[in-house]
């Protein structure tokens, strides 16, 4: 029986085409348009059990109004809550988001560091967030951010059986080449959003189907 793992080049090119049609995760898209670490950031927490489009909406009216640390630091706790409240749990995200930018502020000079351990310090910022700074903030190309989609898909594909997305960012840079790591969560989180829903995902819509597991047991059947 051929390796679930043979076909990992071929499978991320497959995805890669497949999800153009797809907008790309907000995260992704504030810092291609922006080039802004901090911008980044304050997308990744605000996204946090929300969905993109929601977080698409509040995040780019926020930074209508405030784009760095000094000026959230200039919004009171009230008026920033206002502006995003549509995103879920906002009022701990507020806090978060104050905590953090007045740090950056007095620590770092209003920069977010570029350097991953030192994000990592940061109350409220996990491996997942921190990752997504490196990637798509700083368009590092030696860091994987690992979401739910990508946690989830490698799975379903037999790549690794893993129990947390700290597990799969780890075995994902053991199997995949490092030139696909800075794209890899764009694609699966596209593809997971729209084709390889976690219950009943759209299999017959998907461009690797044929090399799904879930598809061979169906064929099987």
């Amino acid at each position: 029986m051929q390796s679930p793992i043979k076909n990992i080049s071929k499978i991320i090119r497959l995805l890669k085409k497949e999800t153009k049609q797809f907008e790309n995760p907000i995260a992704t898209e504030i810092g291609e348009k922006t080039r802004s670490p901090f911008m980044v950031l304050v997308s990744c927490l605000l996204s946090l059990r929300t969905m993109d489009k929601v977080t698409g909406h509040v995040s780019r009216k926020l930074f209508e109004i405030a784009k760095t640390p000094q000026e959230i630091n200039k919004l009171s706790l009230k008026k920033l809550q206002e502006i995003i409240r549509p995103v879920n749990f906002y009022i701990t995200k507020s806090k978060r988001i104050k905590d953090i930018s007045r740090i950056l502020a007095k620590k770092y000079n209003g920069k977010v560091p570029c350097d991953f351990n030192e994000l990592m310090k940061f109350k409220g910022i996990g491996r997942k967030t921190a990752n997504i700074v490196m990637t798509y903030g700083f368009f590092k190309k030696d860091y994987i951010a690992v979401d739910i989609h990508l946690h989830r898909i490698p799975n379903r594909l037999g790549w690794m059986k893993t129990k947390n997305p700290h597990q799969t960012e780890e075995e994902l840079k053991k199997i995949v080449p490092k030139k696909y790591w800075q794209d890899l969560n764009d694609i699966f989180v596209a593809h997971g959003q729209n084709i390889c829903l976690p219950i009943s995902p759209f299999c017959s819509k998907c461009y690797i189907n044929k090399y799904c597991p879930k598809m061979g047991v169906a064929r099987s059947r």
